[in-house]
């Protein structure tokens, strides 16, 4: 490892873990969903477990910090270190509640993309962003397309975050796209199956957004070892 990729790993986990130990103040602020069951843990309860900041701080600066590691000074970081963050909360709340809000969701995508066009303005790698758009766009339809035709086996919530996460993705390139997808899907296959099996999830219904954000991250970890043997 580069004294580069050291620094960018070492920021990049700072960064990350203070915004994670805001986590369970914007857990607290989510407005509930008026379409949300009786048994549905309110979200005030959620931010209110014990030493949730702490955990959320943890996690977010070992994903931050190790993709940091692997991309080392890119322009693209900053992308990673939002992701980071809100990715930890979004999968603490999906786990909980099989909800993935909409006001986490939807504003990751003005987010992403303004710094996203700032990374393109100063790289000379101009396709890095036409390559993005057509990654978030193209995953958006398949995932809507897959919520559309069998919508018990997908929440909308997932099509919503799958967007993000491939502008995110597409920007590094395709191999990491089609790891970061497909590694989702075979997460959720196999271990939400063991899961279920197990008892610990329902086996006719369970959050699948922590499958994507790992499957995400394991995309970008990976990314440069699958590049390479792909060739």
């Amino acid at each position: 490892m580069t004294t580069e990729q050291v620094v960018a790993a070492v920021c990049c986990a700072a960064v990350a873990a203070a915004g994670g130990l805001l986590i369970p103040w914007l857990v607290a602020r989510l407005p509930e969903p008026k379409d949300a069951g009786d048994d549905k843990l309110p979200y005030a309860i959620l931010a209110g477990r014990r030493r949730l900041g702490v955990r959320c701080a943890v996690v977010a600066g070992v994903l931050a910090g190790s993709i940091g590691a692997v991309l080392g000074p890119d322009w693209s970081l900053p992308v990673w270190v939002y992701l980071a963050v809100v990715g930890v909360g979004l999968g603490y709340v999906d786990w909980r509640t099989k909800l993935l809000p909409y006001r986490l969701v939807a504003p990751s995508y003005p987010i992403v993309a303004v710094l996203l066009v700032g990374a393109a303005a100063a790289t000379p790698d101009q396709d890095a962003l036409l390559r993005a758009v057509i990654a978030g766009a193209a995953t958006f339809a398949i995932f809507y397309a897959l919520w559309f035709v069998y919508p018990p086996g997908m929440g909308y919530g997932d099509v919503r975050l799958s967007g993000v996460l491939a502008l995110a993705l597409g920007w590094l390139g395709w191999s990491q796209l089609v790891v970061g997808v497909y590694v989702g899907f075979l997460l959720g296959a196999l271990v939400g199956g063991v899961l279920a099996v197990a008892k610990v999830v329902d086996r006719r219904s369970y959050p699948f957004g922590p499958f994507m954000l790992l499957g995400t991250w394991l995309g970008v970890v990976t990314g440069p070892l699958t590049a390479s043997w792909l060739g």
